[in-house]
């Protein structure tokens, strides 16, 4: 099964993109994976929240094919353990479909229409991380559950 992760905006801290980037890397021998990233809103400081989360959601709907299983990264979404991921994604797996893809919103979060859209949210952590951490968070854990999936010595249990 593919798995795409839909970002906006850029990271634009060097030491973030080299990690994210070997993960990447390493995800390759497991599975199909597809990392966009989506320009910030233009002219955001004329807009209100709601006009930029509206704009984002937009942008990220074009991204997003029939039969495909859409989890938005949140702080309100459902918290997991790494091995707890490892088993949710194998359940995705297991029911099919097109991908599974995982939404990084902007600053404000999301609109009430990707949220309606959503087949779930998910949370990293009740503490706050910057959107360019979380998308090298969000695919380190990924790819740790993969090698949890084979039974691999990455996670240390």
């Amino acid at each position: 099964m593919k798995i795409k992760l839909i970002c906006v905006g850029k990271t634009g801290k060097k030491f973030l993109e080299e990690g994210e980037q070997e993960y990447v890397k390493r995800l390759g021998h497991y599975l199909t994976f597809d990392r966009i990233e989506l320009p910030d809103v233009k002219q955001s400081k004329t807009l209100t929240e709601e006009q930029i989360k509206s704009r984002e959601a937009d942008m990220i709907q074009t991204k997003i094919q029939p039969g495909e299983k859409v989890f938005l990264l949140d702080e309100k979404g459902k918290e997991f353990s790494s091995e707890q991921f490892a088993e949710f994604l194998q359940k995705q797996f297991n029911q099919g479909g097109q991908a599974i893809v995982f939404v990084i919103g902007g600053p404000y979060g999301f609109s009430d229409a990707l949220f309606e859209l959503a087949t779930g949210k998910i949370s990293l952590s009740k503490m706050t991380f910057s959107h360019q951490m979380v998308r090298m968070f969000f695919v380190e854990q990924l790819y740790r559950s993969m090698t949890i999936l084979k039974g691999e010595p990455y996670h240390h249990r």
